[in-house]
């Protein structure tokens, strides 16, 4: 007997050509205004591609960017970006954070993935961005993937809590 398929586990829907491009914009980490401003879309137009790239992914609703842009890249969906400059040297609990982040949604859920106390998760997400250099945690993703410092492939993804 073969187990239910999970959402975590389901096969991922290949991504149209104009969803491609969506994606790809993400990935580059533009915000759906700069999408919809660059792809000469409407911003509702965006939200809605954004909606169905979620969808295909298999990921929540309420799912949010860094942790769509950290599937885009495992499952292969978009360009794996290549690294500007060489990865920073992290600590095994900046690392866990990393992951942390582009692997779920919730403040709280990224705490308990990070072994963090809620109440300290800021401080070291603020560190973690000074130290690479990052702009934001969508920026932290990307420049993750493009130092190999995330997992590249799916199976390797916890598909915990996003």
């Amino acid at each position: 007997m073969t187990p239910p398929v999970t959402t975590a586990h389901a096969p991922i829907t290949p991504l149209t050509p104009t969803l491609q491009r969506v994606a790809q914009h993400l990935a580059n980490g533009l915000t759906a205004q700069e999408i919809a401003t660059q792809a000469v879309l409407s911003p509702v137009t965006v939200r809605q591609y954004l909606r169905d790239i979620r969808e295909s992914l298999h990921c929540p609703p309420r799912c949010k960017p860094p942790v769509i842009v950290h599937r885009l890249f495992t499952t292969q969906q978009v360009a794996s970006p290549t690294a500007d400059r060489p990865a920073p040297s992290l600590t095994p609990e900046q690392r866990l954070l990393l992951r942390a982040v582009a692997e779920h949604s919730d403040a709280r859920d990224i705490a308990v993935a990070a072994k963090l106390a809620p109440a300290d998760q800021r401080a070291a997400l603020d560190q973690l961005l000074a130290d690479t250099g990052a702009r934001d945690t969508i920026h932290l993703v990307i420049l993750a993937h493009g130092w190999k410092l995330l997992p590249s492939n799916p199976t390797a993804w916890s598909g915990a809590s996003q």
